[in-house]
């Protein structure tokens, strides 16, 4: 049975338990989990108590996020972190190129060497902040054919969405294993160790790495109490363990860099746990879509997945937007996503299908940078079709497209604003918008010197 084989068996056999931000205890060995104190004098079964933090202690009972870890060996047990090469993987700040005011729009990675894992595979397309103040985003692709072998990767940094787009992964972590196919969406938190094996030969997605504070599920306001990304459709691993003692390569991304260390045993020796930092694996299929029944097109806020709040009320560091499968019937409305300039940048991606608001060009694997205040909307085919259209009720299923949508502009990295893969002429989708302006009779223009 081949690595992709074995991935697969495992991956079709996984159990999970479900709730967004809900305190999770979960044990590989029976008995594995104290009872009724985080850190006894002697630990269950001769294992380490180890805490995760992934907020301050004195955040808010609600902001908080920590997880209790009961291990072969605790964390601590390593040699020194030596700096690696990035290879194609960069940090905020992004000072190598300045913000770029200009529509941009890329295809999809090209096939990756034979050999590459998926943290070989990563490549950063671009993004804002600063990783060491924890503040901001990156957007990363990614591209593999090979598995981790022997190999972990955790980001202090921040934590990982993980979308995507050809081949599924198998994501091993220290809480347990998750499945994550075309159409679902990883999390991983920061901190949060991982290996990625592939269900598939290959494997290609999209990555958004946040800085700021870990994506919750937004407020539904006047929706009401249900909506949008339900909490009990994402999925968490159950314990599961790596007893191994043999050499296994440890990266961390710190402040932007890469740093390695070479461990004794596999650091994914978690046998039982408990707290709200976990990871989670969420099937965007499920999302509820909320949409007019009326007129007009809402704004795209109403796809919001997830959300990473900044000191602002309202104002993210960064949204997850999905355009799930949907109805529309808005009577007399361009139905559509309209013109706009928006105050936020939003780099988005697609999944699978075709986007409804462009025709061509825009394809699964790609993606287009809008940063803010550039002007955007449908191209010229779409335009003229959609204005001519017969507004029947309408069924959108050929296409998954999604946003990472944040309040600053993303700065594309040297390598992404010079790829082979960077389209030319995106500009050129708009063209031929044609004047339609008819004065009516009774109106004049006004003349201006």
């Amino acid at each position: 049975m081949s690595g992709t084989e074995r991935a697969r068996k495992t991956a079709d056999g996984l159990e999970h338990v479900t709730g967004f931000g809900n305190e999770h205890s979960s044990e590989a060995v029976r008995g594995a989990l104290p009872v009724g104190r985080n850190s006894p004098q002697r630990a269950p079964l001769g294992l380490y108590a180890e805490q995760l933090s992934g907020s301050a202690f004195t955040e808010p009972r609600a902001h908080n996020r920590r997880s209790w870890l009961y291990r072969v060996r605790p964390s601590a047990a390593h040699p020194p972190f030596t700096r690696t090469d990035n290879g194609a993987l960069r940090g905020a700040p992004f000072t190598e190129s300045v913000p770029d005011p200009n529509r941009l729009r890329w295809n999809p990675l090209p096939e990756p060497a034979p050999g590459t894992d998926f943290l070989a595979g990563l490549w950063t397309l671009g993004g804002n902040g600063d990783a060491a103040q924890r503040a901001g985003m990156a957007v990363h692709l990614y591209h593999a054919n090979s598995p981790m072998t022997d190999r972990v990767f955790s980001d202090s940094d921040g934590e990982l969405l993980i979308v995507p787009e050809h081949g599924g992964l198998l994501i091993v972590t220290e809480f347990g294993l998750l499945a994550a196919r075309p159409g679902h969406v990883a999390l991983i938190p920061r901190g949060v160790r991982f290996r990625v094996e592939l269900l598939d030969e290959t494997a290609r997605g999209y990555v958004c790495e946040n800085y700021g504070r870990p994506f919750v599920l937004p407020d539904l306001g006047p929706i009401g109490a249900n909506g949008l990304a339900n909490a009990r459709d994402f999925l968490a691993p159950v314990a599961a363990y790596e007893d191994i003692e043999r050499p296994t390569e440890v990266v961390n991304k710190f402040c932007g860099n890469l740093w390695t260390a070479t461990y004794d045993h596999s650091p994914l020796d978690v046998v039982a746990w408990h707290g709200n930092h976990l990871p989670y694996v969420y099937d965007l299929r499920r999302f509820n879509v909320i949409g007019t029944i009326s007129y007009d097109h809402p704004d795209p806020s109403i796809f919001t997945v997830l959300t990473s709040p900044s000191d602002t009320p309202g104002l993210a560091g960064v949204d997850f937007v999905v355009f799930a499968p949907r109805w529309l019937v808005g009577e007399n409305t361009f139905r559509p996503p309209y013109f706009h300039r928006n105050v936020m940048s939003e780099y988005m991606g697609l999944i699978e299908g075709a986007y409804d608001a462009k025709a061509e060009g825009f394809v699964p694997g790609g993606g287009s940078l809008h940063n803010m205040m550039s002007a955007h909307g449908p191209d010229r085919e779409t335009f003229e079709r959609a204005s001519a259209a017969e507004l029947r009720p309408q069924r959108i299923d050929d296409g998954l497209a999604f946003m990472f949508e944040t309040r600053w502009p993303v700065t594309a990295t040297a390598q992404a604003a010079t790829a082979g893969h960077l389209q030319t002429g995106y500009d050129d989708v708009w063209q031929g918008l044609e004047r339609h302006f008819t004065p009516s009779s009774g109106a004049a223009p006004t003349d201006r010197p």
